[in-house]
């Protein structure tokens, strides 16, 4: 006799996969664990251990650091969504004057980041003087708990943010210092735009832009 009803563990499995995969909007309720999971998804980042060189207190300063960039900028002026294990900061045309960090996120970061505080002002300010003219929508962060990378879930919050952008007619910019993500956002129609040396004994950074798609 053959069975040719759905397999009920196959059937939930699919559905407990899709619902951890479907973008939602984050709330002030999601503080802790948005920024612990991108803690977690950049303690090897080459730009986040320029920053907080010490492997024994990265995690904790990057909690701290993104749930300060979380609260005070993306959080009030930016579109920002998870899933179960990633999330995406995103910042539309007219927000992006006031998602630039101001003076007292930078003050709050600079006691996380000790004598890396001059760095980071550097290209706080590198990053505002050389940002694109045309407008477009901006990709700030976007990051997957490494227990789910590879799950489609960080790929879901992209092609979510996009097509925002695809619906205005608008380009997407990002800046990426890890180049094993240079092929992935290139998959999704990103190309790099420079290669740019931070300052002092940083990594470098890769600016990347994608066209709108009709």
């Amino acid at each position: 006799m053959t069975n040719t009803g759905a397999d009920p563990i196959e059937t939930s499995n699919k559905a407990a996969n899709a619902a951890a995969n479907k973008p939602r909007a984050v709330t002030g309720e999601d503080v802790g664990a948005v920024s612990r999971l991108l803690a977690r998804a950049f303690e090897d980042d080459p730009m986040m251990c320029w920053f907080f060189p010490e492997a024994a207190t990265r995690p904790a300063a990057l909690g701290g650091y993104f749930t300060t960039l979380f609260t005070r900028q993306y959080l009030p002026y930016g579109l920002c969504e998870r899933t179960e294990h990633a999330a995406a900061f995103w910042v539309a045309p007219e927000a992006q004057e006031k998602a630039v960090p101001d003076e007292g996120t930078i003050r709050e970061l600079a006691e996380l980041l000790g004598d890396r505080a001059h760095w980071f002002r550097q290209c706080v300010e590198a990053a505002a003087a050389n940002a694109p003219q045309e407008a477009h929508w901006y990709l700030a962060v976007l990051g997957a708990d490494p227990v789910a990378q590879r799950r489609g879930q960080g790929a879901a919050l992209l092609r979510s943010g996009l097509a925002r952008a695809d619906a205005a007619g608008l380009p997407v910019h990002l800046e990426s210092s890890k180049a094993e993500n240079l092929a992935v956002y290139r998959h999704f129609g990103f190309e790099v735009l420079e290669e740019v040396p931070l300052p002092g004994d940083g990594p470098t950074l890769w600016t990347m832009r994608r066209a709108p798609r009709g």
